[in-house]
């Protein structure tokens, strides 16, 4: 299978990216993060999530993110929305895209939003008919698709029957997430062939962590399954509060070098993405998560 010619990357660094920090981010730490991320030229960033401040505190002040930011044509900006009031409030701020996620994983749907996998399925119904009658677009996830902190190893087996749900009640895409980062290349690649079944591969999208060191890997494992979008975090920011352990994203600076080494156009401009995952790094006071913005800064 020919490798694709172009790659779509939805930045997730100021939603996926920001929520498990333990200091408080301002609006306007946040607002700059988001329009450097446009200057860079990503065409997706998902900006935030409409979720209870008492579950998720970092992603308190979405709605004036997202009036404060500066919109450029052509360029999504999305928010999380896991229920129906969320989705309403970020109608409310004028977002055009939502995000609803489900798990692979039993075990890991009852720890994370105390409820079955069916359950949460069934939660996003009224989310996707009020969508729908908004002209909202809807993208899903499904998180631990390559292993869960609770259960272990996860088959592709179980993975493919809630992409298929996510996708035939309206979710225009689907993001597979290997959450706690053990997956393999060849995991991926079987995990894709047997998913595709289920949902076309031009409706498939890698979302990949590195706790074990083998994102990049995996992305390219990916590639090589047909797959041309990948969820990615400016500077490697990121983990998951559910599952200890896990690291950040895998950096969007390295797999846009990735990518630019194989002579795939994404539309980003790799200096500026750099510069801006150096700024929100100094804002946090840590050390930038991504090996090709710390190459390039110490060259």
């Amino acid at each position: 299978m020919p490798m694709p010619a172009t790659v779509r990357l939805v930045e997730v660094g100021p939603r996926d990216g920001l929520q498990n920090e333990a200091q408080p981010i301002s609006v306007a730490d946040k607002v700059r993060l988001v329009d450097d991320l446009t200057d860079a030229g990503l065409s997706y960033i998902e900006v935030g999530s409409f979720v209870s401040p008492k579950w998720v505190p970092q992603m308190a002040g979405s709605a004036d993110v997202f009036a404060s930011i500066r919109q450029r044509a052509g360029v999504t900006y999305a928010a999380l929305a896991p229920n129906l009031r969320g989705f309403e409030d970020a109608l409310a701020a004028g977002v055009k895209e939502v995000a609803v996620f489900a798990a692979a994983s039993e075990a890991f749907s009852q720890r994370n939003i105390n409820c079955s996998i069916s359950e949460s399925l069934q939660r996003f119904e009224p989310i996707m008919e009020a969508a729908r009658s908004h002209g909202v677009r809807v993208r899903g996830y499904v998180s631990c698709v390559l292993g869960c902190p609770y259960e272990g190893k996860v088959s592709a087996e179980q993975v493919a029957p809630v992409a298929r749900a996510l996708h035939d009640m309206g979710c225009y895409e689907v993001s597979l997430g290997d959450t706690i980062g053990t997956g393999t290349a060849g995991d991926t690649r079987r995990l894709f062939e047997v998913v595709s079944a289920a949902v076309p591969r031009a409706q498939l999208a890698g979302h990949f962590h590195d706790t074990y060191g083998q994102a990049l890997a995996n992305v390219y494992a990916s590639l090589l399954e047909g797959i041309s979008v990948f969820d990615s975090s400016v500077a490697g920011l990121g983990g998951c509060p559910y599952a200890k352990g896990a690291t950040g994203n895998i950096a969007t600076e390295d797999v846009l070098y990735l990518l630019q080494g194989l002579g795939i156009e994404t539309g980003i401009d790799l200096d500026r993405l750099i510069a801006a995952g150096q700024r929100i790094s100094t804002v946090l006071g840590r050390a930038n998560g991504s090996r090709v913005a710390r190459a390039r800064s110490a060259a």
